[in-house]
């Protein structure tokens, strides 16, 4: 995958997958520290104990439809190729944590690519579920809940083309404002 927007889409798909109903995802960005880390928690079934020692691996995968499991593993060479590294947490009903941290001054360090257009997949996809993104760039923040949108709409599908444009913009323009530049 080209950027990391694109690991954490693949990542939630897969928690939605997963039965979860709600998936947390985080993006810290700590410029001091030179480091750079995604979480993406969910509240779906797990993994079992006995895959839990082999989830890195790519050619493990409890999915029926195919013989390989390449997203866990392809973010983790992406973590470990700028000098950062990958934890996956969890066990069978108590839902799965994966973390990724990257050095971000690495030659190697991917781009962020464009989450807004990740979350608006991943919102349009998935109605049932929800989700809770937050972004933390040395200090400033922000947070979307789908739950206080779903809300706020009162009956409005949230997959309206009318509310992902408008989350889309919003997202960008909140990003930007926290990154305090144009992305």
């Amino acid at each position: 995958m080209e950027d990391i927007s694109l690991h954490i889409l693949d990542i939630a798909e897969n928690s939605v997958s997963a039965g979860a109903t709600l998936i947390k995802i985080t993006i810290s960005v700590d410029t001091p520290q030179d480091l750079f880390s995604v979480e993406i928690e969910d509240n779906g079934k797990g993994i079992p104990e006995d895959m839990m020692q082999k989830v890195l691996d790519p050619f493990v995968t409890t999915r029926t439809t195919r013989k390989v499991g390449l997203g866990l593993s392809l973010l983790a060479q992406a973590a470990r190729e700028t000098g950062g590294d990958i934890t996956v947490r969890g066990a069978n009903i108590s839902g799965t944590v994966v973390t990724a941290t990257f050095k971000m001054s690495h030659i190697d360090m991917k781009p962020l690519g464009d989450i807004a257009d990740s979350l608006v997949v991943l919102i349009a996809g998935s109605p049932q579920a929800d989700f809770l993104f937050n972004y933390i760039r040395n200090g400033n923040s922000f947070s979307l809940d789908t739950r206080q949108i779903k809300e706020t709409l009162d009956g409005v599908p949230i997959t309206s083309s009318s509310v992902l444009s408008f989350l889309k913009k919003y997202i960008q323009t909140s990003l930007s404002a926290s990154n305090n530049e144009v992305l």
